[in-house]
């Protein structure tokens, strides 16, 4: 065994893990990474009930809107690169340099662009609300930051993520005590809003410090206009992908916002930002399998489906040990945690935690269909899910306010996830494994 931590294994998970250096990496990193979600969910929660009581919901629901509709504009500042980054970089360590320059140069380019587009959006659409436009500007200067996010997708691909734990960590500690000062000091909204972006700022100045740590230079980064071209050629189909898999999971609180005010979006954000606080465990599992599963999408055959079959089982498993807590305890926790007000929410953030089974499920599959290159599979599942979920928020929003939105996204989940897979041949293999999964989830 060559991994520390395995000494404090029970000597038959031991065994079962002499030398599989891979997935001893694999589950080291993932470590990590949960490591990172779990102290975000501890201290996220305390100090973000402590914000929420404060503001109250029409503030809290006001500044959710900007929020909301930012994230809108946020594909152009990531352009679907991500995976396909870590995917090349796993695939050819060796243009390391010319990659992540390349990459980098590119986000740099969408985070400005984000900036003006957003801004200037919300400025002719909201002409007369100065607030809002405050907001909005402020949150997507943030963005501009996060081209440093390159880094961390590094190493991901060398499966090095406490480099990208720290750093984060770090920024995520100082940006909350930021805003304990805020309330502590009676801050007015706008003040929260350079929090996040102080959050980003200090998140890109620690990539920055982990990367030399790790003995790499940022100055040896190179650009190259033709392999510009390749990544986003490769990258296009997953831009548009984020494009409507954002709006189906982002417009909702546009769209209550709009049309059934900032209070009744307050209550609801409230459901939504605790059920996508218990995504961090499907996504930190999907960060640390992805390498994994483009090696074995390269290599071909019955190895990949029984990669793809213990990973939806897991996602199924971890889907099912959210919502059936959450199903007994919503209706008095939130309560008790934000008070009276917000009360509403338990029923939401119980619908909102059956969606998560799915969201698990899409989150597996997305690593499937980028490490075989399948990035148009993935933008007509998203899109078609987009146009479900708005369809069905027009009608049920003005019927029940933040539950018809609950109800529109467990439908669009669900299509997203498994529906569709029976829809299009090439994933109907996939949609019996996920089936298998839902059936007979387990810890694998």
């Amino acid at each position: 065994m060559n991994r520390a931590w395995t000494q404090y294994l029970p000597h038959s998970i031991k065994g079962r893990l002499e030398g599989r250096h891979r997935l001893q990496r694999v589950i080291g990193n993932t470590g990590w990474l949960l490591s990172d979600s779990i102290l975000r969910m501890a201290v996220g929660l305390i100090v973000n009930v402590w914000v929420t009581r404060y503001l109250g919901p029409e503030q809290f629901g006001t500044l959710n809107y900007a929020r909301a509709f930012l994230i809108l504009f946020t594909p152009m500042a990531t352009l679907g690169l991500e995976g396909i980054v870590v995917r090349n970089v796993t695939r050819a360590p060796s243009c390391r340099n010319e990659i992540m320059g390349t990459a980098f140069l590119l986000k740099l380019a969408g985070g400005v662009l984000t900036l003006v587009s957003a801004a200037l959006a919300i400025w002719m659409l909201k002409p007369a609300d100065r607030l809002l436009h405050l907001l909005v500007g402020i949150s997507a200067l943030g963005t501009v930051f996060q081209c440093f996010g390159v880094i961390d997708f590094w190493f991901i691909s060398q499966l090095r993520s406490k480099y990208s734990v720290y750093a984060r960590s770090a920024a995520f500690i100082v940006a909350n005590i930021i805003k304990i000062f805020l309330v502590l000091f009676d801050a007015p909204l706008v003040a929260f809003a350079w929090a996040g972006c102080a959050d980003l700022a200090l998140g890109a100045i620690g990539f920055i410090l982990a990367y030399k740590a790790g003995n790499f230079r940022i100055g040896e980064w190179k650009f190259s206009a033709s392999m510009a071209v390749g990544l986003l050629r490769d990258s296009w189909p997953l831009l548009l992908a984020d494009v409507v898999m954002l709006i189906y999971m982002r417009v909702d609180k546009v769209m209550i916002g709009e049309m059934a005010g900032n209070t009744e979006l307050g209550i609801y954000s409230v459901a939504t930002m605790l059920a996508e606080a218990m995504y961090f465990i499907p996504m930190a599992v999907t960060s640390s399998m992805y390498p994994s599963i483009v090696e074995a999408a390269r290599e071909g055959g019955e190895k990949l489906d029984v990669l793809m079959q213990k990973n939806y089982s897991l996602m199924a498993f971890l889907g099912y040990a959210v919502a059936l807590p959450v199903t007994f305890l919503a209706s008095w926790l939130i309560p008790a945690l934000f008070g009276a007000a917000y009360g509403r929410a338990g029923l939401m953030l119980i619908g909102l935690a059956w969606a998560g089974l799915f969201f698990n499920l899409s989150l597996a599959r997305g690593s499937f269909l980028a490490a075989n290159n399948w990035t148009r599979i993935q933008l007509f599942a998203d899109f078609t899910g987009c146009v479900i979920n708005v369809g069905l928020n027009l009608i049920l929003i003005p019927l029940y306010g933040g539950m018809g939105a609950v109800i529109a996204s467990c439908v669009a989940y669900w299509f997203v996830a498994h529906g569709v897979c029976f829809t299009i041949r090439p994933l109907r293999r996939t949609g019996v494994l996920m089936t298998k999964a839902m059936l007979f989830p387990k810890f694998w």
